[in-house]
């Protein structure tokens, strides 16, 4: 791995299809995306789920807003998903794997990360975008049962 990749791992507790819907669709994305103590409207959530397809998200906090706008690389439901972003050249990859056990393990490789996405505070609040992507999974699946 080089200096300008990074790799977070998590195991949640959901099945992979439902992981990899909060993952695609824009009404989900909007419950969890971003770090904590930003929001990402319904509104600025774009996802043509296809290869060659646009994936736009609108992250707004205190500090302003950010605009992430991507081109989506490969789509294999449900267990692999890919994005390049032409404005930074960062090329993320997610990979969902059924455990099993009703868990599944989310990979997210970055690659050509900008230095300032590397930086510790960075990593810390992408690190609160998956403590976010738990809960909500959590919250989906306790509303699912009787």
């Amino acid at each position: 791995m080089s200096v300008d990749e990074l790799v977070y791992r998590r195991v949640l507790r959901a099945p992979r299809v439902l992981v990899w819907r909060c993952l695609t669709e824009p009404a989900e994305l909007a419950q969890f995306w971003g770090p904590r103590g930003t929001i990402t409207p319904l509104d600025g959530i774009v996802v043509e789920l296809s290869v060659g397809g646009r994936f736009e998200t609108l992250m707004v906090g205190d500090s302003g807003s950010h605009r992430m706008v991507a081109t989506f690389t490969e789509v294999v439901p449900p267990e692999r998903l890919a994005w390049v972003e032409p404005a930074s050249g960062m090329h993320t990859t997610g990979t969902l794997t059924d455990l099993g056990n009703g868990s599944t393990e989310v990979v997210i490789h970055q690659r050509h990360v900008p230095g300032a996405m590397r930086s510790p505070e960075a990593r810390a609040g992408f690190l609160t975008s998956l403590d976010a992507l738990e809960e909500h999974v959590a919250r989906l699946i306790r509303e699912e049962r009787p």
